[in-house]
């Protein structure tokens, strides 16, 4: 297929990382197209753990192009460990990795102030994950921002940062002590970034759009999930960026066109991390119990997911918003133990019965999950490789999903190794 879009349908960590790595090897190039290093991408490899937070996941396989587009944020210290850790790997990544110049920089002090922002709201805390992100979206959308063009320039670079500093410091009083605020310290950082990385700057829009014209299968490979896009997600409880399927055309300044495959990423449960409204999830032992048999611990914080079952509503959503018409549904082994299990069909928000996701988002707090019973299969699945060998209990679970989102599974995963998926022809 010449064009292939993998997104998250829920609120991040379906599994994409697995998926994009398992679609890569049918791939010319791979394309991040939006986020930041507050993405964590785990790909489990020959028995080993691989997770990615800002070059692409298809860097792990040798002969392909890979793209860090305009739509991402970088932080410098984060792509200069990655590639050197890849490299000390034996994998290259010379030659292959290629990131707009139009991309902005995650700085020292768009860290601090997403630490400090974040206790000023207290009550209110968002629950970021503290990498940046939102402030450094925040100085793109202000035009205050640091590209990676900016620094090849030394003169240019120079004078942008001592004027982006000094706005930060009339802005919020007393940061004049801290490093994160220093000139020379930020000024060292970047040229020491610009010897490592200058090699790799390109124009990523006309390389992708040549390789589109040229009829190279291109893999565009989301972060984070639809429940966490900026403008469509459960705002203010989201990321800073549009993470779903046409976020790509601005992230990576091509023309809008129809990808022959839009991959909607669906975990067999929900999770979420942070803060924010989540209906189905399961508080206490319920909730500690799904979170250990599914080893829920965010890949880039480590911080333990909030849990819960299978909301359908949320995702009927998500799969319209994106356009979804195949489904990756992973970690349905989890469930093997589970007898019964529940999908949630509907909310009820006061005296109403809702059906769809609710325009306003604030209204998901007072709402309650509307439960369809299944039977489990209470068997291990792991070792299943094919379809019709899944137990007729799974696959109704399985159908009773598709049924519900008008989208056909393609990929079902059934452990965490690449070997360990089910592709249904």
């Amino acid at each position: 297929m010449p064009s292939r879009v993998i997104v998250g349908c829920q609120w991040g960590d379906e599994g994409k990382g697995k998926i994009v790595d398992l679609l890569s090897c049918d791939a010319d190039m791979i394309v991040r197209f939006q986020g930041g290093a507050n993405a964590g991408h785990t790909v489990i490899k020959e028995n080993r753990k691989f997770v990615l937070h800002l070059l692409p996941t298809g860097i792990l396989r040798a002969e392909k192009q890979c793209v860090i587009a305009a739509g991402v944020v970088v932080d410098p210290s984060q792509l200069i460990d990655e590639i050197a850790f890849f490299e000390n790997e034996g994998i290259s990544v010379r030659g292959r990795l290629f990131i707009s110049g139009k991309a902005h920089l995650v700085m020292p002090y768009h860290k601090y102030l997403d630490r400090y922002l974040e206790g000023l709201r207290r009550a209110n805390s968002i629950g970021t994950t503290g990498r940046g992100i939102g402030p450094a979206y925040t100085d793109r959308a202000a035009r205050s921002g640091i590209r990676l063009y900016d620094i090849l320039n030394q003169d240019h670079l120079a004078e942008l940062l001592a004027s982006v500093l000094e706005v930060k410091k009339a802005s919020i009083p007393n940061l004049e002590h801290l490093q994160e605020f220093d000139f020379h310290y930020n000024l060292d950082l970047l040229c020491t970034f610009r010897e490592k990385i200058k090699g790799f700057i390109f124009d990523t829009a006309q390389l992708i759009s040549e390789a589109y014209s040229a009829g190279k299968a291109i893999l565009f490979e989301g972060a984070q999930g639809t429940l966490l896009d900026v403008d469509n997600g459960t705002y203010p409880y989201t990321t800073s960026s549009s993470t779903i399927a046409g976020g790509l055309f601005v992230g990576c300044g091509l023309a809008p066109f129809a990808p022959d495959e839009i991959i909607g990423v669906v975990k067999a449960y929900s999770t979420r991390v942070g803060e924010g409204p989540f209906p189905t999830e399961l508080k206490g032992d319920e909730g500690e119990t799904l979170r250990k048999r599914g080893a829920e611990f965010g890949a880039t914080t480590g911080r333990p997911r909030r849990c819960g079952w299978l909301d359908l509503v949320a995702l009927k959503y998500a799969v319209k918003l994106n356009g979804v018409n195949l489904l990756a549904i992973t970690k349905l082994d989890v469930l093997q133990d589970y007898d019964p299990l529940k999908l949630c069909i509907g909310y009820k928000y006061r005296n109403q019965i809702l059906e769809d996701f609710p325009d306003n988002t604030s209204f998901l707090k007072d709402c309650q999950p509307i439960y369809a019973e299944m039977p489990g299969w209470k068997c291990s699945i792991d070792g299943i490789r094919e379809y019709n060998k899944l137990p007729e209990k799974a696959r109704a679970y399985l159908n009773r999903i598709e049924q519900h989102l008008g989208a056909s599974a393609k990929y079902i995963s059934v452990g965490s190794a690449r070997e360990q998926t089910i592709k249904i022809s």
